[in-house]
């Protein structure tokens, strides 16, 4: 395997040279890249439910239960074309679910606490925990475009770093593949 790896690590310095590209774009233009995934999402759930429908179709002679499997493809195209037609509502939609949940979450811990007080001896790390996912869940709900925004930048960063690695390790490759030429002109 590292010999394979160590012959083509160019490949590798290119994969990383894309993620950077790409971290950098996303970094610089978070919000097309909001919209971009949504879109993607939209289209892979589209996809997905003609899919479904075609196979709800064709095993309807087979199967008794093929209907869940067409109601199943025709929820898929509709959220499909729902998400294609309006991506910045589906986003936060999303958002205000992951918000919702961050606050009941929160609320919920902050309440075990009180109630475990006596049987745990660090429950205020349950309440500040319970207090953190509240305040996230108000916030997101409050400003749920910033939310989207900051994950993106978090997929942009991790883009970044992950394509400076790559590159690290298709010079180490490189290195290697010197090496492994030099052993096997000897042989």
């Amino acid at each position: 395997m590292l010999t394979l790896y160590a012959r083509t690590w160019w490949v590798m310095a290119l994969r990383g040279l894309i993620a950077i590209i790409f971290g950098v774009l996303t970094l610089i233009w978070p919000e097309i890249a909001v919209e971009a995934l949504v879109l993607l999402f939209g289209a892979y759930v589209l996809v997905d439910g003609i899919f479904a429908i075609i196979s709800a179709i064709g095993g309807r002679k087979e199967h008794r239960q093929w209907w869940l499997v067409l109601l199943e493809g025709i929820a898929g195209v509709a959220f499909g074309v729902i998400t294609i037609g309006w991506p910045r509502i589906t986003t936060v939609v999303l958002l205000l679910l992951i918000a919702g949940w961050a606050v009941a979450t929160g609320i919920l811990q902050i309440v075990a606490a009180i109630l475990l007080r006596k049987e745990l001896k660090s429950e205020w790390l349950l309440i500040l925990g319970g207090i953190l996912s509240l305040v996230f869940g108000v916030l997101l709900a409050i400003q749920p475009q910033a939310g989207a925004i900051a994950l993106v930048w978090l997929i942009g960063a991790y883009a970044v770093v992950f394509g400076v690695l790559l590159i690290a390790l298709a010079f180490r490759l490189r290195g290697w593949s010197k090496q492994i030429r030099k052993v096997l002109e000897q042989v």
